[in-house]
């Protein structure tokens, strides 16, 4: 399948990585769908396609959204980030990180979208044992920011061959170029 006749719903496409996600996809004619609450990203980042303001948290949001927009994959940049908020207020990153995600999850079911981009992080592998870091690398998160996006790893990995989902497919950490 080509991006060019690909539908993708970013969560969290109006965050950095996010938007720069969308306009790739748009340059490679790709129609893209942006869903975003704004509370860490900005409506003005969004400048392809459709976008939809609204909580990954709001079930009957998601379940519309998905069951009516015949999208191809969902990509997901949607998560709280910050390390030291992580540590002073760990089930609020459980929360919007790790259920969140299931809610998103559970809605690509219910709608029949079985291709997923999940955005995960170095964090997952806590104080480095050796460098480069790879995928083999021990997963010992220092946080609950690491520690929430390694559930939603393994929860991918459980999941992935009992839902009818096509397996998960993580973006790979090393793949972002740092911001200049």
């Amino acid at each position: 399948m080509t991006t060019q006749r690909m539908h993708v719903l970013l969560v969290g496409g109006a965050g950095y990585v996010g938007s720069q996600m969308g306009a790739l996809l748009a340059d490679q004619g790709a129609q893209v769908t942006t869903l975003d609450n704004l509370c860490g990203g900005h409506r003005d980042a969004v400048l392809h396609g459709r976008f939809i303001e609204g909580d990954l948290a709001d079930l009957a949001l998601l379940s519309q959204v998905l069951a009516h927009g015949q999208f191809d994959a969902v990509m997901h940049f949607a998560s709280f980030i910050q390390v030291g908020e992580s540590v002073r207020h760990p089930a609020r990153y459980y929360r919007n990180n790790v259920v969140n995600t299931l809610n998103l999850l559970q809605c690509m079911v219910e709608a029949g979208v079985k291709r997923f981009i999940f955005s995960s992080t170095a964090a997952i592998f806590g104080e480095p044992a050796y460098t480069p870091i790879d995928e083999v690398h021990p997963r010992q998160p220092l946080n609950a920011y690491g520690r929430s996006k390694l559930m939603v790893e393994q929860m991918l990995e459980a999941a992935s061959g009992r839902w009818e989902m096509a397996p998960a497919i993580r973006c790979k950490r090393s793949s972002i170029p740092p911001a200049r």
